[in-house]
């Protein structure tokens, strides 16, 4: 493995849930010449753990305890709006679309980086990243920008007509049941097309009510 001598040490807050991971990074950045100021295993440390040592970069994973969703990514969308300076490095097995926008799009768009897990595997290409990231660049994974891409294309063409409709009778504010009645079919049908708009819109796991806002969201941008 080639280390790049010329590169500053940096101070690295890392948070991994996965020991093994975390155990492999630090031994990795370790190797690399950098200090690992604290590991942690969940979002509310890491929040903690950078207010306590001000690291010079932050690599967090996105599914993080308790609900092992996107706990670490909606973390690192916190930490940027409180410190905009601050350089963050996301790893994930899989793009979480509506964070990492709001991530990508935090302070002032430097000092951010999203890569999927098999780049990891890459050492160079992650340590390059982390650097880049580190000294205020963008690093962003191939399929995260297609899929970000395609999103803002227009989220809502993947939808039927009538899941448009639903959705509009959504954005006004009306339940299922007033839904089932407007349109004329039972509200068991409204249920099953709501849950495809929900999908179809790669919307964040959540409970429906937070779904709902979400979708609402989307219908009123597009």
């Amino acid at each position: 493995m080639r280390v790049d001598q010329g590169s500053r040490s940096l101070r690295v807050v890392l948070a991994e849930d996965s020991v093994l991971l975390r155990e492999g990074l630090i031994g990795l950045l370790s190797r690399c010449g950098h200090e690992v100021v604290a590991a942690v295993g969940d979002a509310e440390a890491l929040v903690a753990a950078v207010e306590e040592h001000a690291p010079d970069i932050v690599v967090t994973d996105v599914r993080m305890p308790p609900g092992f969703q996107d706990e670490g990514l909606h973390a690192a969308v916190r930490l940027r709006e409180q410190w905009p300076t601050l350089p963050v490095l996301v790893l994930s097995q899989y793009v979480q679309r509506t964070y990492a926008s709001e991530l990508l799009d935090s302070g002032d768009g430097s000092g951010v980086g999203y890569l999927l897990k098999d780049r990891v595997g890459q050492v160079e290409e992650f340590v390059d990243a982390l650097h880049e990231v580190a000294e205020g660049g963008t690093v962003v994974d191939p399929e995260v920008v297609r899929q970000l891409l395609r999103r803002r294309r227009d989220p809502l063409k993947r939808l039927t007509p009538r899941e448009r409709e639903v959705l509009t009778l959504i954005a006004e504010g009306k339940s299922n049941g007033a839904i089932a009645k407007e349109l004329v079919v039972s509200e068991a049908a409204i249920g099953k097309h709501i849950s495809s708009i929900l999908t179809k819109l790669d919307l964040p796991p959540a409970d429906e009510t937070h779904r709902r806002v979400l979708a609402v969201l989307t219908y009123l941008r597009a």
